[in-house]
């Protein structure tokens, strides 16, 4: 996918701050610090479109981005460990939620796990949530370039087990590096199919 444009839209934290729903919406969801916002600059090959930050919790709002004008990129908060109040975290959940059940333009979830690590219970329940909705998910495996390829096989196998256990998983885990790039160009597909 040739990227011509990519710029940062708004933040919003309720549907009345949502920009106009008339381009499909491709939504960024996962736990803190699981390479969510590399992930989002690798895609749109730019290096801080979406903030990266070595502190979990960063991503505290719902933030659209337009892409070559034909797709809205929305990274949402991450979920799990994140170093903010627990008053802050305790919101993120309707927030995030409504934006998942009210969006009408939301076309697909891209939900990232870190590939080294096994899918906690908030991974499942979360990929349960959207079974129940009837909302597309692909998942993705980040920081393959961390372990070696019969590791990454593997891991990978182990992962998507454990997804199909109690969902109706229809993708398989894309494979996916920021530092390489690998995974880039199937997303891509995936995305530009919908």
């Amino acid at each position: 996918m040739k990227i011509l444009s990519a710029e940062f839209m708004k933040s919003a934290t309720e549907p009345a701050h949502y920009p106009e729903d008339v381009l499909p919406d491709v939504a960024f969801v996962g736990r803190s610090n699981v390479g969510k916002s590399s992930l989002i600059n690798t895609l749109v090959r730019r290096k801080s479109l979406a903030k990266t930050s070595n502190t979990p919790g960063r991503t505290q709002l719902i933030n659209f981005f337009l892409i070559n004008h034909r797709h809205v990129f929305v990274d949402l908060p991450g979920y799990g460990f994140a170093r903010v109040p627990e008053a802050v975290r305790q919101n993120w959940r309707p927030m995030v939620e409504t934006y998942l059940r009210k969006r009408s333009n939301l076309r697909l979830v891209i939900l990232i796990l870190d590939i080294r690590r096994d899918p906690t219970l908030q991974d499942l329940d979360l990929l349960g949530w959207f079974d129940h909705h009837r909302i597309p998910v692909l998942p993705v495996l980040t920081k393959t370039d961390k372990l070696s390829k019969s590791q990454v096989q593997r891991r990978a196998r182990q992962i998507e087990e454990a997804l199909a256990k109690g969902t109706d998983l229809k993708t398989p885990p894309i494979l996916f590096s920021a530092k390489t790039g690998e995974g880039r160009e199937m997303i891509w597909s995936i995305i530009e199919a919908l």
